[in-house]
């Protein structure tokens, strides 16, 4: 391991070989960083949650370990929770959060600035790029794209009556499914398998399995080319 300047280290922390951790990184309790992780300057891991009475995802509660995969990659001033499992070979970029309650699979990347809330499910061999922000209730299947700036909604009653702390539903995006830059997804939505959201559109109901949609609200354009399609990679 190699520990340069490290601001602190809490209790019960474990530290595979060949670990390499930056300067100024704090790693809080109850910590498992595998075999080969390297940690950039100013990461924060093993972060708790800040409970708000006026929170209406993240409750009290008791949260396991913050578990980080063999060959993961962490990048400078990251922030990772308490709670939250990361899988081998990932890449958690730059600025970028991950809260607790959140899974995320093997050799996928989280980019700079993104956020991904508590409650979420990311699967291996996803590309979720910079600016992403994914909400709490959100499911993402295997080798799923997602571009810069996309974002995601989970309350359909935006933040208004009790009945919605009872509805909240993120967004569930099917294997192989591809997200254009700046596209807009609202509560509940299914991408289903291998389809495609065009860039800048705004997504108010359930995609079709290889179908293009594109536009505010996003139609039906085209069906994906079959060359594009996840079996033909």
């Amino acid at each position: 391991m190699m520990q340069n300047n490290c601001a602190m280290l809490g209790k019960n922390i474990k530290i595979g070989v060949r670990a390499e951790i930056g300067s100024n990184v704090v790693i809080h309790d109850n910590v498992a960083i595998g075999e080969g992780v390297r940690i950039d300057d100013n990461t924060v891991l093993g972060k708790l949650p800040l409970v708000s009475k006026n929170s209406a995802t993240t409750k009290e509660q008791t949260l396991g370990p913050l578990i980080i995969g063999n060959g993961t990659l962490i990048g400078s001033g990251a922030i990772i929770y308490t709670g939250a499992r990361i899988g081998s070979n990932c890449l958690i970029a730059d600025n970028a959060t991950v809260r607790e309650d959140v899974v995320i699979g093997d050799n996928t990347i989280i980019g700079s600035k993104s956020l991904v809330e508590n409650k979420v499910e990311i699967g291996s061999h996803c590309k979720i790029q910079s600016n992403v922000h994914i909400v709490p209730y959100s499911k993402i299947e295997d080798f799923v794209f997602i571009a810069p700036g996309v974002l995601t909604s989970n309350d359909a009653y935006v933040g208004r009556t009790k009945e919605r702390l009872t509805k909240f539903k993120g967004v569930h995006i099917k294997k192989g499914a591809r997200i254009g830059v700046g596209a807009i997804l609202l509560p509940g939505i299914t991408i289903h398998e291998d389809a495609l959201v065009g860039a800048g559109s705004v997504v108010t109901k359930d995609v079709a399995a290889g179908t293009v949609v594109v536009g505010v609200p996003a139609k039906y354009l085209k069906e994906v080319p079959k060359e594009q399609l996840l079996e033909n990679q």
